[in-house]
């Protein structure tokens, strides 16, 4: 197993170098769950991710992901985090930015590829923009599809509906129409709802009055 505080060590020490190197650019930096974060202003996000990429005591070459943090109270209602990986210190790190719904995030696409789709991503569940990026669309829900489904002031029902209209031999879209007298939530198992049957493999348990039936072969072989 390796030794957690020197890897802790070591990454404060990455740290560190990057808030020395790159100055204003790094708004902050701590350690949360053993992992290096660091904070920095959306104009400024290309320049801390190439740094990181490129620099000889750093070498974070992988883009593992991208995704978008919703925060509703808050001014700047997103956050970006960019999950790096250096394969070469066997270190992680991860980058946020916070911005407002108004706000644009420069693309990260031309220093990490990957981040193209994961962009997309970004865009379609949380509505977040990326400027510069050349393929800004959905990726993930229907391409008529209202609103970011990941923010957390979406309806559970959505806005639309779809259904295929068969005088108009098309997709159509509607709105939702839902009563919510008519819905019922049971959160009760299957499982948890089935006192009177017995499955197939709970034979030691109490054989119930109705259900499954015991087969010709016993425990231990056949008789």
């Amino acid at each position: 197993m390796p030794d957690t505080n020197v890897q802790d060590e070591s990454l404060m020490d990455v740290a560190e170098h990057v808030a020395e190197s790159l100055g204003e650019a790094i708004i902050s930096s701590e350690m949360i769950n053993g992992e290096v974060v660091l904070c920095a202003e959306p104009q400024n996000i290309c320049k801390v991710l190439q740094f990181l990429r490129d620099d000889s005591e750093c070498q974070f070459k992988m883009l593992v992901s991208l995704c978008g943090v919703d925060y509703p109270e808050r001014a700047k209602r997103f956050d970006v985090v960019y999950n790096l990986l250096s394969l070469t210190q066997n270190n992680r790190i991860r980058v946020k930015v916070a911005v407002t719904e108004e706000e644009f995030v420069p693309t990260a696409t031309e220093v990490f590829s990957t981040a193209g789709w994961f962009e997309r991503e970004a865009w379609d569940l949380y509505g977040i923009f990326f400027d510069g990026h050349n393929d800004l669309r959905r990726i993930l829900t229907d391409y008529g599809f209202e609103g970011h489904p990941l923010r957390k002031d979406f309806p559970l029902t959505g806005h639309v509906e779809l259904r295929y209209d068969e005088e108009q031999r098309r997709v159509v879209y509607e709105p939702v129409h839902l009563t919510q007298d008519f819905r019922t939530f049971d959160y009760l198992s299957p499982w948890e709802g089935m006192t009177d049957v017995q499955l197939p493999g709970d034979e030691k348990g109490t054989v119930p009055t109705q259900g499954w039936k015991a087969s010709n072969k016993e425990v231990g072989g056949d008789k």
